[in-house]
C-alpha cells in the first residue's frame, strides 16, 4: 500500500451526485454513460466501466459519491468529467449508497 500525505489527499474532491441519466455505450461491453446532477455545481457526464456489475437502469436515480476534480478525459468521443466511487473485491463491485438524505453537491470528507 502506498501512503500519501494529508496534503495530497486533501486535493481530491468527493461530492454527492445523483445519476439522472444512464445508458449502455453500444461500442463497449464495459462502459455506461451517465449524466450526474451535482446540485448547484450543475451536471457532469461520467463514463464508467461498471457494466459487468450494474445495468444502466439500476443506476438511474442513485445518489452516490463521485470524484469531481479529475482532469477530464475523452472517452468514446465525449468528455468524462468525474469518477464514480465504489468498492470491489474478487467477485463484486458496489457503489456507495447514502443512508440519509443529503443535498446534491455536498462535500464528502
Amino acid at each position: 500500500m502506498n501512503q500519501i500525505s494529508w496534503e495530497e489527499f486533501s486535493k481530491v474532491e468527493f461530492r454527492i451526485g445523483q445519476i439522472i441519466e444512464a445508458k449502455d455505450v453500444a461500442e463497449s461491453e464495459k462502459l455506461i454513460r451517465m449524466v450526474v446532477d451535482f446540485g448547484q455545481m450543475g451536471t457532469k457526464v461520467v463514463f464508467s466501466g461498471i457494466r459487468k456489475y450494474y445495468s444502466a437502469d439500476e443506476l438511474l436515480n442513485k445518489k452516490t459519491v463521485f470524484v469531481v476534480n479529475m482532469i477530464p478525459k475523452k472517452v468514446m468521443g465525449e468528455v468524462s468529467e468525474a469518477m464514480i466511487f465504489g468498492a470491489e473485491d474478487d467477485k463484486e463491485m458496489s457503489i456507495l449508497i447514502l443512508d440519509k438524505e443529503i443535498e446534491l453537491g455536498a462535500k464528502v470528507f
